[in-house]
């Protein structure tokens, strides 16, 4: 099969395009044929190696796993003798084991591992969309903000795969949604369901004058320290890339009024939670209550390509990766 290998930290040359063993499931697995992946910030920084954070999951010198990528969608090729909840040509989407190995053409994972089957009026590219943003966004707000109706919630990063969930979540809360995003962004932010849209080129939104139930950074361009005069005295700010001010935030929460700062490694909860969370996400999809948001797709052949775009950080949404299965001519 066709995989994207790295063996070392670096720029885009270090991703390679090899023909490696295809997996044999074992008997609690099964072999998914995979037809859409995506390429996340994430994938990009394990991939260089920075921040050197980063080598505390994936080695400190060199990759411990070859194969990068975490969402993925596609076809039960194969069962194990031991799996009874699924079959082959089940259609499936997953998150890979541990955020590793979904850059190529197959995967075998446990029948156990976060995994569902498709709805029957969803897509490839669509259901590989769900995880990364959703799988983030609905525990940030719901398990961590406890986001309730008339709450307000300043997002930032709100046209990201992050954002774009978590306005439209956030507004099916009932809490009035305010986004922060690029200028040619603010349009969409406003359809997804924010009642406003704040263009961080020409406003700051520390500077305003208003304040927040819950502040959201979703891609990390912010910090505790600088949010916390845009919060309500019992504020909550959320962010996905942890600061020194949300670390110690729980030990003088008293100091600063009740505001506190969380941040949650969403990443490692148990899988059992996260099909929990993949099949209320789907759910609203298949049922028009949710939009996934792709900006643009790129074969496995231009991973390269699709890195580089995704390091520039004006990713809307989604960037989806699809994985062609050639016929064998004899």
């Amino acid at each position: 099969m066709k995989a994207v290998i790295y063996n070392k930290y670096g720029g885009t040359d270090v991703l390679e395009i090899q023909d490696i063993p295809r997996p044999i499931p074992e008997d609690n697995e099964v072999l998914i044929k995979i037809f859409a992946t995506t390429v996340t910030p994430v994938d990009a920084a394990f991939r260089s190696g920075n921040p050197k954070v980063a080598r505390l999951f994936t080695g400190l010198f060199k990759p411990k796993k070859s194969i990068l990528g975490t969402e993925l969608s596609g076809v039960i090729e194969a069962v194990g003798a031991n799996v009874g909840r699924f079959k082959s040509g089940d259609r499936v989407f997953a998150v890979a084991p541990d955020g590793f190995g979904a850059h190529a053409q197959y995967i075998a994972m446990a029948e156990d591992a976060a995994i569902s089957i498709i709805p029957e009026n969803l897509g490839h590219e669509d259901t590989a969309a769900i995880c990364n943003g959703g799988l983030t966004a609905l525990p940030f707000l719901r398990d961590n903000a406890k986001l309730k109706a008339g709450q307000k919630i300043l997002i930032i990063g709100a046209a990201g795969s992050i954002g774009t969930v978590a306005v439209q979540l956030a507004a099916s809360f009932g809490a009035e949604v305010t986004g922060v995003c690029s200028t040619a962004n603010t349009e969409m932010v406003l359809a997804l369901g924010a009642k406003h849209a704040i263009d961080y080129s020409v406003e700051d939104y520390r500077t305003s004058g208003k304040t927040y139930d819950v502040i959201f950074d979703t891609v990390g361009k912010s910090n505790f320290t600088d949010a916390r005069g845009s919060l309500t005295p019992k504020g909550i700010y959320l962010t996905t890339v942890p600061d020194i001010g949300v670390l110690l935030s729980p030990m003088f929460a008293f100091l600063r009024g009740g505001k506190r700062a969380k941040m949650a490694a969403t990443g490692l909860r148990k899988d059992a939670d996260k099909i929990k969370d993949m099949d209320i996400l789907k759910g609203m999809i298949s049922a028009g209550e949710l939009t996934t948001v792709i900006d643009r797709s790129y074969p496995l052949e231009q991973i390269a390509t699709a890195h580089e775009y995704v390091e520039k950080g004006h990713k809307r949404g989604n960037l989806i990766i699809t994985v062609d299965h050639p016929a064998l001519h004899i």
